[in-house]
């Protein structure tokens, strides 16, 4: 009986979201014929436009088909209340009806290119979400902008994060991180009921109002949790960005035979490179005729290649000649 009762609440449950999504698609449809009728054609308004009014069209459909359902339940119900057999039948769950379309599982490229498409759309408001201190607040907004409860306004929230850190902006990531675990905590009681998160994230505010303390110190958990992540992100960003800068002035300092100066001069025995700092030419070929041949020939030659060293005209030919004999 008792799982009985449970699909009938379940029924219930879905009933009611259906409607909170067909309420909310016939007021931005409103909202949109209006606009279409204060402005210009355009073809993304027109495009929208048809696909809500697509939406609500499935919407009052799905109304209606879970008017009847409820209907035969209660039928069944007061019929045979407690009969075992009757509760072993195919009842009513949350599987009956999915107010989410079957769709083929999205590739990476895709769900890359359709985030990307949904930021440069709606950044501001998802900003704007992003500075909402209290609850009310932020269930009015999304009343007001539905399509912001999504995985893609989530995924946006944190990268909002991640610059603000890097901006050593600590209170705006923070405020910022806030919001994208109010999000999250949409989409997860969202696929926790099977339902479309536009039709629960009243549920979620209901519940956060007024929740327990094991509640909240659980958001709170995750809250720390995405704030640990987003400081460990922010930080490897940086150093990701130092390296990059690093590579770029190696390569500005490369000499003409392919190798760093700097990784040369720190090479070098002490007394060549305080001919450099000195800039004493004498000093430096008195240190290198001090070495072995092939030693001195060979901080030489790293030198020239590096441009620490511009031999005179003709001077690295000769060098590179006595060095051929010599092989000879």
């Amino acid at each position: 009986m008792a799982e009985f009762q449970q699909r009938g609440e379940d029924l219930e449950h879905n009933f009611a979201e259906c409607k909170a999504l067909l309420n909310e698609a016939q007021e931005r449809l409103k909202k949109l014929e209006v606009e279409r009728q204060e402005g210009e054609p355009n073809e993304e308004l027109e495009a929208e436009l048809n696909k809500f009014q697509a939406e609500v069209k499935k919407l009052k459909k799905d109304e209606k088909k879970f008017e009847k359902l409820i209907e035969e339940y209660r039928r069944e119900e007061k019929k045979l209340p407690w009969n075992v057999d009757t509760l072993s039948k195919e009842g009513f769950s949350k599987s009956v009806f999915n107010l989410k379309p079957e769709m083929r599982e999205e590739t990476e490229k895709e769900k890359v290119e359709k985030h990307k498409t949904f930021v440069e759309k709606y950044v501001k408001e998802i900003k704007h979400f992003g500075m909402l201190h209290r609850w009310d607040d932020s269930q009015r907004y999304l009343s007001d902008n539905p399509h912001l409860v999504c995985e893609e306004t989530a995924n946006c929230l944190v990268v909002i994060c991640i610059d603000y850190e890097i901006d050593e902006k600590h209170a705006l990531m923070e405020q910022v991180a806030h919001q994208a675990i109010v999000m999250q905590f949409i989409l997860d009681l969202a696929r926790a009921l099977k339902v479309d998160p536009r039709g629960c994230f009243r549920d979620f505010f209901s519940k956060i109002k007024t929740a327990d303390k094991k509640y909240l110190d659980m958001f709170d958990h995750e809250l720390d949790l995405l704030k640990e992540r987003v400081r460990s992100c922010a930080q490897s960003r940086m150093e990701g960005a130092m390296k990059e800068l690093e590579e770029e002035e190696k390569q500005k300092r490369m000499g003409p035979g392919g190798l760093d100066p700097v990784e040369v001069y720190e090479s070098l025995p002490k007394e060549i490179q305080r001919s450099f700092d000195e800039k004493n030419i004498q000093m430096l070929q008195e240190a290198i005729g001090k070495l072995d041949p092939v030693e001195g020939k060979y901080h030489l030659k790293r030198c020239i290649d590096s441009g620490l060293w511009v031999p005179e005209s003709g001077e690295g030919e000769e060098e590179d000649e006595d060095e051929e004999e010599e092989d000879n």
